[in-house]
């Protein structure tokens, strides 16, 4: 008796598209990476010399932390439409519309200062805060391709590449200024002009070579694996989102309390600015380089295991520097190590929880709208700082930000288990 011939097995479709979506996720992530560090050389004005030239127009250095509460409430606006504009169209143009609106506040700023106009200066600023929102949602576009097991890892890579240019940015304020100098522009506008030129340079990097866009791609394919279903099936968000939202506020908010306060207890402790520059400098550097390792962990051991860590790191660098002496240079840096280090677990572990509990119908809009929040608690977190400090002390309010950060590991926890009763 004759037997039909056999038919090849057919290869799942997910399988098929594999290796595929893999090249495009490196292609995505080395985009992204070449855009962080652009657009880190941008971010280095305000953080850098935007009080500075504040102080200098207004002839008042009361107002010198003016600048960054613009740069932070155009951080937040930015971060709506952004994430609108992204769940609307791509990743590609609302991150590029994004760093063209910091190109347009970053020449803003330099017009302003050639014409002493304070009223340009602070709607430049406030639009200057889009490029800080983008570099900031770039972080979303690595993980919209990636597997689920490795999103926190692909976070953490594009997030990492901020430091190139964070740290470059700053060292360029000396030659920068003698380039305005030179086009008969105040010297404090130099890095501006930097900005402007980097967060454009940005924007054409993902305008050009970002293709496909990564969210769009996204929507368009299968599940790969039965874990990553519910965000493709789902309109809604699941309920660890209010856990990655308690994660990233919170080490936000700690953050920029103690780091705010720190230089000024330094200085009333006898330490000089190249003191506490330095401090800070190693600061920002535990917020970024750790980011890699933050991503492996989450991958390897799961978000809520994470979210406890990162709590209890945010814990130890407060008692740290309740308990450093003012005087102790060594065990102030060691504090602000470890709160770096807690920030950068705290920003790749909550941003996993978000991806992973929000559906890709509505994930870029979402996303908008916590870092809406970072933003906010950042503000919080600057403006209460001088005012516990001053009521109470630095030690305490150290002490303070420690014990609120580890609020996040019981509630990661008691979520953890909510949803493992529900499955």
């Amino acid at each position: 008796m004759a037997h039909p011939p056999s038919t090849p097995a057919r290869t799942p479709p997910t399988a098929a598209l594999a290796p595929a979506i893999s090249a495009v996720q490196k292609r995505t992530l080395t985009v992204l990476l070449v855009s962080q560090v652009l657009s880190g050389l941008g971010l280095a004005a305000g953080v850098t010399v935007a009080g500075l030239l504040a102080g200098q127009m207004l002839h008042n250095t009361s107002l010198s932390g003016l600048p960054i509460a613009l740069l932070t409430a155009g951080s937040a606006a930015a971060a709506v439409v952004i994430g609108r504009l992204s769940q609307r169209l791509g990743r590609r143009p609302g991150l590029a519309a994004g760093y063209l609106t910091g190109a347009l506040g970053g020449a803003g700023v330099v017009v302003a200062a050639a014409l002493g106009s304070p009223a340009l200066l602070f709607v430049s600023l406030f639009l200057y805060g889009a490029g800080t929102t983008s570099n900031l949602q770039a972080r979303y576009a690595g993980a919209d391709l990636a597997v689920p097991h490795q999103r926190a890892r692909a976070t953490s890579t594009v997030i990492v590449a901020t430091t190139a240019g964070g740290i470059a940015g700053p060292l360029l304020t000396t030659p920068a200024g003698h380039i305005a100098t030179a086009l008969h522009l105040p010297e404090l506008t130099g890095l501006f002009l930097l900005s402007t030129v980097a967060f454009t340079l940005a924007a054409l990097t993902l305008l050009v070579w970002l293709r496909p866009d990564p969210l769009v791609l996204a929507r368009n394919l299968p599940a790969t694996s039965d874990e990553d279903a519910p965000a493709r099936s789902s309109s809604r968000s699941g309920p660890g989102l209010l856990i990655g939202v308690v994660v990233l506020v919170l080490s936000q908010l700690v953050m920029v309390a103690v780091m705010t306060m720190t230089p000024i207890h330094m200085h009333a402790h006898g330490f000089g600015t190249a003191a506490s520059g330095l401090v800070i400098a190693l600061h920002t550097g535990s917020m970024y380089l750790p980011s890699p390792l933050a991503g492996r962990l989450v991958d390897r051991f799961g978000a809520t295991a994470m979210s406890v860590v990162t709590a209890g790191t945010l814990l130890a660098a407060g008692v740290a520097a309740a308990l450093a002496p003012g005087d102790s240079f060594t065990l102030i840096t060691v504090a602000l190590v470890l709160l770096g280090i807690g920030w950068s677990f705290g920003l790749v572990t909550g941003t996993a929880i978000v991806t992973y509990s929000t559906p890709l119908a509505t994930r870029a809009r979402v996303q908008g709208l916590v870092d809406v929040a970072i933003a906010v608690a950042g503000a919080v977190g600057g403006l209460a700082s001088g005012i516990v400090a001053a009521a109470t002390s630095y030690p305490v309010l150290a002490a303070l930000c420690g014990a609120l950060a580890f609020v996040a590991a019981p509630a990661a926890v008691v979520a953890a288990r909510k949803d493992s009763a529900r499955s």
